[in-house]
């Protein structure tokens, strides 16, 4: 039976790439991982091995760090951006660069004040430490005329330890759950939202600006939702975002229902008012949805939130 090639892809993946910048006696730092995926005229070397088209892998690792020198990294985003016009303009048989960053957060050390005994402590602007709360994300994609932007954060883990409930469900012969008028709601947030900065034509959006705006927005949401449900939350996060950023058509979630169960301490005598849970991480669920702005289509896929 005669067969054909289908979608393909290749590029190098996971270049950790971190960059300092010296401003006189401050630095600032970039720490990125970034996966580089080329597509275009490639059936040759699958077919008979000619590389005649082929940009080598390693290549693509080098213009990575060559990047980051030229071009600096003002955000995420905008260095996936350079990439990913480099190699659709500069290499003919390459019709469409996907770049695809995780971002490794650092905040400075607070060092201790001028009374110091420690000489120069006061004007340390050198030492960092990593900031645990999440992982950025984006992934640029572009075939030579137009842009999509696709940025979020994995690992962000939340918790509302009241002003949550959980009943009136569907109930059958294999329910053991019992209602909740009073509960922990905790997840650990996946998500991505799509920029609705599509051309060069168009102001692009202000970046870092955007990132911290809609953390903000999502997490006051997370916060000031009553929850009947944690779709209820999900919906309303993705909502107060979309309110919010008018650069911003879709937002999807995954979000994993991080369990907290009251414990029972009555063979010990004890009432538990509320106060004493046990944490499981598996089994969990998972509940997932993408939120629109009125009259857009949804282009994440739904599988990119699980990766």
């Amino acid at each position: 039976m005669p067969t054909i090639l289908g979608q393909n892809q290749y590029g190098k993946a996971e270049n950790r790439v971190v960059k300092i910048t010296r401003d006189g006696a401050t630095h600032h730092i970039k720490d990125l991982n970034v996966s580089v995926s080329l597509s275009g005229d490639m059936d040759e070397v699958h077919y008979s091995g000619s590389n005649a088209n082929v940009l080598p892998t390693d290549t693509t690792k080098n213009t990575v760090y060559a990047f980051a020198k030229e071009h600096g990294i003002e955000s995420a985003e905008q260095f996936g951006i350079h990439l990913a016009r480099h190699f659709v303009t500069s290499q003919e048989p390459i019709h469409r660069a996907r770049i695809r960053i995780e971002e490794y957060a650092w905040e400075r050390i607070e060092a201790s004040d001028a009374n110091s005994r420690f000489i120069g402590a006061d004007e340390v602007k050198h030492s960092f430490v990593r900031k645990g709360q999440e992982t950025r994300l984006t992934q640029i994609t572009y075939d030579g005329s137009s842009w999509e932007v696709i940025s979020g954060l994995k690992d962000l883990v939340v918790m509302n330890s009241t002003n949550s409930e959980f009943w009136g469900y569907v109930k059958d012969k294999y329910t053991t759950l019992k209602e909740a008028y009073d509960r922990i709601l905790a997840t650990q947030v996946s998500g991505r939202w799509r920029f609705n900065w599509t051309d060069d034509g168009h102001r692009m959006p202000n970046w870092e600006k955007s990132y911290e705006q809609t953390k903000k927005h999502m997490l006051q949401a997370f916060a000031e939702t009553y929850s009947l449900s944690l779709q209820q939350t999900m919906y309303q996060m993705g909502a107060r975002i979309i309110d919010n950023r008018s650069e911003i058509d879709e937002v999807r979630f995954s979000l994993p229902n991080k369990h907290h169960f009251l414990v029972d301490l009555e063979p010990f005598g004890l009432k538990n008012d509320n106060e004493v849970y046990y944490a499981a991480d598996r089994p969990y669920g998972l509940i997932e949805a993408t939120i629109l702005r009125d009259g857009c289509e949804a282009r994440i896929p739904v599988d990119l939130t699980n990766l």
